[in-house]
């Protein structure tokens, strides 16, 4: 939580943060110092440790990782969104080359990132454990002060653990009652984690309130949206259903606003219209705020165009062909929902074109107007930066592409307000990590309606998939100055079953991309295979080398193998108790 209101639990967080800040591996290896519980078993202390469990929402903090903060971001971008064809790595072949085997699906356990991440997510994991444990220990607070910090601290684990559990597939369950003495810290993961998941959230959603005094800490509606995300992977459409209904009724922010959609698609990216009405949960990002950058969002420093005028770095992220495809419209205004968008001729773009040699983008060839607030391309203009000119701000066309991010990026006119002054880079800003957004609620929403009512739920799918739409049809939202041919429709009917399946997923795709999504989806959808193996053939016909070698292997790729490092440190009696994902 990066919010003024919480400085004064900054000195007591620092020692909790030494504390209980996790070893090489929590799992295996004892705390090597634990503050003592009569300084925190109090009111004052418990807050101070569910801060600190906060805190860890952006993926870095407690030992931090070898590998960089991105390797841990909040956003997922090298898993879900590099992992899931969305992007390339970007910059050079070199640079940060274990996303690479990622991205191609060649990964192997012994990849540093996936050590990070393990790490990360379980630390998140102890913390918000910690503030339960000590919890039970204070002597001055009240029944309902009690139910509040196990409720929030429940949310917080499910979160760790849902991230951990649709990443890596087959992972321990670690709560409040495992305790650290000599042999009874190692745990198996040879048990599914989702029921104790959905068991943190629907608790959390039971007990939480409406509203909250700091805007980035978790309600009940935050909770019962995450509750029906975790039904839905578990293909318990009809509750999932239930709970989507409910949020869609009721559902307010934190601040007690309705959720909607944000007038304007963009407005979701802005870190001057952060925590609107379409916010359900996010990650708080600050700047400025005398911590050196540490609460900006330092997992996404990478993801900005190589050198520009801002002193930006470092071209990483770079959004894939097939993802611009996925923008290409018909007459009507509709995606290519027959899955042509795969096979279809590229987009114009300037590849192999030098920023000094002439070039004019496509005016002609439809796109949804949401291309342009998630691709940079080249003759477009970019925020309120000036046109892109292409080259000249991708480190490396020939490994990265032509393209550049744009969801994360900051506003040339809020360099130094909201990004931080203190650091090498603007690239540090105060622009929110979303978890859920309202237009994801409603297209989850959508797909639920279509598994668990069939054909008499298409009605209600083809509302919520058309109201995404129609926001992103608001001519005031549409990249002013672009020479780009914006057209963008509603469906008139869902003919049927697949149709609507079709269109959901391509639209989920096209809302939320590069926002760390599409590898989950693809993966609970049953879809990984045949998609990915097409995106690799778009990817390599249109000139990404990097690509060579991928290939997507079905019953084992759809997670990420366990680290070895955690592997070789569970050893018990002679014999690892974590057991590796299939495949690996």
């Amino acid at each position: 939580m990066k919010r003024t209101t919480f400085k004064i639990f900054l000195p007591i967080l620092s020692l909790v943060i030494i504390g209980y800040a996790c070893s090489q591996s929590f799992l295996n290896i004892n705390p090597p110092a634990v503050l003592s519980t009569q300084v925190l078993s109090n009111k004052v202390g418990v807050e101070a440790l569910l801060v600190g469990a906060y805190s860890l929402l952006d993926g870095i903090g407690g030992n931090g990782g070898s590998n960089g903060p991105w390797a841990t971001a909040a956003s997922n971008w090298v898993y879900g969104s590099v992992g899931g064809g969305d992007a390339h790595k970007g910059s050079d072949p070199g640079d940060q080359n274990l996303i690479t085997p990622i991205e191609t699906w060649q990964v192997n356990a012994s990849n540093g990132y996936l050590g990070d991440l393990w790490q990360a997510r379980y630390d998140g994991v102890q913390r918000a454990n910690e503030a339960i444990r000590v919890m039970r220990l204070a002597k001055d607070m009240t029944g309902a002060d009690t139910v509040q910090v196990l409720a929030e601290a429940r949310f917080l684990r499910g979160h760790y653990m849902f991230e951990l559990k649709k990443e890596f597939g087959n992972v321990p369950w670690i709560d409040e009652n495992i305790t650290y003495t000599a042999g009874n810290y190692l745990v198996p993961n040879t048990t599914d984690v989702f029921p104790n998941i959905e068991a943190d959230f629907q608790y959390a959603a039971d007990n939480l309130p409406d509203q909250q005094a700091d805007l980035g800490r978790a309600n009940k509606w935050a909770a019962t949206a995450y509750l029906a995300k975790v039904q839905l992977f578990r293909k318990e459409f009809a509750a999932a259903l239930t709970n989507f209904n409910s949020v869609l009724a009721s559902g307010v922010t934190t601040a007690g606003v309705k959720y909607a959609l944000m007038p304007l698609f963009k407005d979701n990216f802005d870190a001057a219209k952060k925590n609107g009405s379409e916010s359900v949960f996010a990650v708080q990002n600050s700047v400025n705020d005398n911590s050196g950058a540490n609460n900006a969002n330092a997992g996404d420093v990478l993801n900005s165009p190589y050198g520009g005028p801002y002193n930006t770095c470092c071209g990483f992220h770079q959004p894939s062909y097939n993802l611009v495809n996925a923008f290409l419209v018909d007459a009507a205004g509709l995606p290519y929902v027959d899955g042509s968008w795969l096979t279809r001729a590229n987009l114009k773009n300037d590849e192999g074109v030098s920023s000094s040699s002439p070039y004019t983008p496509d005016n002609t060839t439809a796109v949804d107007p949401r291309l342009d607030w998630s691709v940079g391309r080249r003759g477009i203009p970019y925020l309120d930066w000036g046109l892109h000119p292409g080259a000249d701000w991708i480190r490396n066309q020939a490994s990265a592409g032509p393209y550049s991010p744009i969801k994360n990026v900051f506003r040339a006119s809020q360099i130094g307000s909201l990004t931080d002054n203190s650091s090498w880079t603007p690239g540090y800003t105060a622009i929110n990590t979303p978890i859920i957004r309202f237009s994801d609620v409603l297209l989850m929403a959508a797909e639920a309606e279509v598994e668990a009512n069939g054909a008499a739920g298409l009605a209600n799918a083809l509302k919520y998939v058309n109201m995404v739409r129609t926001r992103a049809s608001n001519p005031a939202g549409f990249v002013q100055g672009s020479v780009a041919n914006y057209k963008i429709g509603t469906y008139a009917a869902f003919a049927d079953v697949n149709y609507a399946r079709s269109a959901i997923y391509l639209e989920r795709k096209i809302e939320l991309a590069l926002e760390g999504h599409r590898i989950y989806d693809l993966v609970r959808w049953g879809t990984a295979q045949a998609e990915m193996t097409a995106v690799y053939a778009k990817e390599l016909a249109s000139g990404y080398s990097l690509d060579q070698g991928a290939a997507w292997t079905p019953g084992k790729n759809e997670y990420l193998p366990i680290p070895q490092t955690e592997i070789d440190l569970s050893v018990k009696a002679g014999k690892s108790v974590l057991t590796q994902n299939p495949g690996y």
